[in-house]
């Protein structure tokens, strides 16, 4: 069976339920997938790793670093 027809064969048995409770744990399921593909990272070729390396290496000498603790606080801001 090829992924178009089992597509179709899910959307088809999904559509006969009546369990409000299953289709809120489906929509669940769908917003964490969502949420992992957004969230995938991308490989990145080796130049572009030497220039973000270079780049850190900069914002270092140039002083531009978050200290520790000011990073910690703004993370428990984004709960």
């Amino acid at each position: 069976m090829d992924l178009q027809t089992r597509k179709i064969s899910f959307i088809q048995e999904f559509l006969k339920f009546q369990n409000e409770e299953i289709i809120a744990k489906f929509e669940k399921l769908l917003k964490a997938q969502l949420k992992r593909d957004n969230d995938s990272v991308e490989p990145m070729t080796l130049d572009e790793f030497n220039e973000r390396i270079d780049k850190s290496m900069d914002d270092s000498k140039n002083g531009r670093l978050t200290d520790i603790d000011e990073l910690k606080s703004e993370i428990k801001r984004w709960n």
